[in-house]
């Protein structure tokens, strides 16, 4: 019913540390190979977001992917495998906006930049909000522990070359600051994903926009938000 093992080639690897099939991340796959472990992977996003990592299970995701097991370790050894590939395309995602962000002035133009920006970072987190609270509650029991400090240490050590850039003087210490910044709008999102707060799109990334262009990169004005019209 799955797919035959001649959708991918293989170099050889030792498989010795594998309940199933080689990790993907470490094969060369075909076209069909690459559609088919991507199905996988959109399946168990949405199984993660819905019932988290721990009590998410393999048979969950084969029968959300409408495939089969044989299938499924095919191309990963087990769900820990496959949430391990999802924060790396996660990773790398984030790697690429990182390196998107404009240089950032204190005026209007440089406001309008990093908005935009943080737009797109809302976007990317509501997108692979699934796989990050997934990989937050894996590393509480250490399955994890590590890997998601590491993306958000490479995540802010990109930002850092942009805060250095908007302070030739020095006055903050690059590397303090873009963790603040990440600590900010990263924490903010998850608490907007996990439902713990809500608000709307627009609202968050016009305060943080605020907030970061002020406090990081000397905006010169302290308030961008409308005043609320007078009650009659």
């Amino acid at each position: 019913m799955g797919e035959s093992r001649e959708e991918t080639t293989e170099a050889p690897v030792d498989r010795s540390n594998h309940r199933g099939g080689a990790p993907a991340r470490e094969r060369e796959l075909r076209a069909q190979g690459k559609k088919t472990m991507r199905k996988l992977q959109q399946a168990g996003m949405k199984v993660f977001g819905k019932k988290g990592y721990h009590q998410a299970r393999v048979d969950d995701i084969v029968k959300l992917a409408k495939t089969s097991h044989g299938t499924f370790y095919l191309y990963f050894s087990n769900k820990e495998d496959l949430l391990l590939a999802l924060m790396q395309d996660c990773a790398e995602e984030m790697a690429h906006l990182a390196e998107r962000l404009p240089p950032v002035t204190p005026g209007d133009e440089g406001y309008a930049a990093l908005s935009g920006w943080l737009s797109e970072f809302v976007d990317l987190y509501r997108y692979y909000g699934p796989v990050i609270q997934a990989w937050t509650e894996a590393e509480t029991s250490g399955a994890f522990r590590g890997e998601g400090q590491q993306v958000l240490a490479s995540f802010a050590g990109s930002l850092a070359d942009r805060i250095s850039e908007a302070d030739p003087h020095h006055k903050l210490n690059p590397g303090i600051a873009a963790l603040a910044f990440v600590a900010m709008i990263e924490r903010f999102n998850y608490y907007i994903f996990t439902r713990q707060i809500a608000f709307e799109k627009d609202d968050i990334v016009e305060v943080l926009a605020t907030v970061l262009h002020d406090g990081l990169f000397g905006g010169t004005k302290q308030t961008r938000h409308s005043a609320p019209a007078e009650k009659k």
